[in-house]
């Protein structure tokens, strides 16, 4: 299960992102925001990084504008380790590396098609396992 959470700058991306799933059979749960009407992205990045935090979702997905607020918000939640990806190289490194369990898109910034492909290369890419890597993200924590 994903958990997918934006506010209003991100809501179009969110949209795209969420008919991605649905066409990929991938079960997800929308956490809002629900429209263009402003609204405040911590409301939003918080609910997917519990979501994933607690276990109830496997990995998030938060967008914003930029991507960066939202994911600032996500990285305060324990347990929760958000990278903002405008490429694929990116997110297919976060998660080799750094086993990020949430990806952040900024909806000004990245193109649907590219966002797609992101969202493809971060929720196939497994966690590499190398000891120091683990160590690393162990540091983190």
């Amino acid at each position: 299960m994903i958990a997918i959470g934006s506010d209003h700058g991100g809501f179009a991306l969110k949209q795209c992102v969420v008919r991605h799933l649905e066409k990929q059979g991938i079960p997800f749960e929308d956490m809002g925001c629900h429209g263009f009407e402003s609204c405040d992205y911590p409301v939003y990045g918080k609910a997917v990084a519990e979501a994933v935090a607690e276990g109830r979702c496997e990995k998030g997905i938060v967008i914003c504008t930029t991507g960066i607020g939202i994911s600032m918000v996500a990285n305060k939640v324990k347990g929760v380790r958000c990278a903002v990806c405008a490429d694929t190289l990116t997110a297919k490194m976060t998660r080799l590396h750094n086993d990020a369990n949430v990806l952040s898109l900024g909806g000004g910034i990245v193109g649907p098609n590219l966002a797609l492909e992101i969202v493809d290369t971060f929720l196939n890419t497994d966690f590499s396992g190398e000891e120091k890597h683990c160590r690393r993200i162990s540091q983190m924590e």
